[in-house]
């Protein structure tokens, strides 16, 4: 089965999905993953006034996850960093169109559209909009992920709210994925923040007792086309 995991920067990849990657990786199936944005500008006054050493950087953070957790394929763009609703939503469209022409997967990862992110939430439209199920749409499965520091932070006030349906077991992979953010260097952080080991180990955990396995990644299903 081929799955594509699309996230609008780096690292929201393996906090939305890394486990389950991982998981499905092992299992044999081919996984192919797209970052959007390019993660940094947004830290600066001026976008052109990140380096491009950092940039770089970052995107081998981003290689080394992929390999670390078994992804087929890395594809990597430059939307600016929570700069998307600056850009054109057709634009946006039109890259997803043009990756799921090319990887043709069965299943889709994307954002949830109620995060306090305005990337993710604009990712969430592009991908609704390019997966719309007109004839000969290979998309038969559409999930959407959470991001600890956005997902929850938008306290259940934006809609649509994250309302997890579907749970992937990821208890022989967890630690792969705790590995996998632990190279992002400058995204992750100490405990009590969300996107720290110890809480997303927490996280994993109590997904996991809500479907009564040891741990688990939480994913709501937008549509399935049997």
């Amino acid at each position: 089965m081929k799955m594509l995991v699309i996230a609008a920067h780096p690292d929201d990849e393996v906090l939305g999905c890394g486990a389950t990657m991982a998981r499905y990786s092992r299992e044999g199936h081919q996984i192919s993953v797209a970052i959007l944005g390019e993660g940094i500008t947004s830290r600066y006054a001026e976008r052109d006034q990140a380096g491009e050493d950092e940039l770089n950087k970052l995107r081998a953070c981003s290689e080394r996850a992929a390999h670390l957790i078994g992804v087929h394929e890395l594809l990597t763009y430059s939307f600016p960093d929570n700069r998307f609703d600056t850009v054109p939503l057709l634009d946006l469209v039109k890259t997803v169109e043009e990756l799921v022409g090319r990887v043709k997967p069965a299943t889709v990862f994307c954002h949830h559209g109620g995060d306090l992110n305005i990337d993710h939430t604009l990712v969430f439209r592009a991908v609704m909009t390019a997966l719309r199920t007109i004839p000969g749409q290979s998309v038969k499965k559409l999930y959407t992920y959470e991001v600890p520091s956005s997902t929850e932070w938008s306290f259940q006030k934006m809609t649509p709210v994250f309302t997890p349906n579907t749970f992937f077991e990821v208890g022989e992979t967890l630690e792969t994925k705790l590995a996998a953010m632990q190279i992002y260097e400058g995204e992750a952080r100490e405990f009590p923040h969300p996107r720290s080991a110890q809480a997303l180990r927490a996280i994993a955990e109590r997904w996991g007792s809500v479907a009564g396995v040891a741990a688990a990644e939480a994913f709501e299903l937008i549509r399935e086309v049997c």
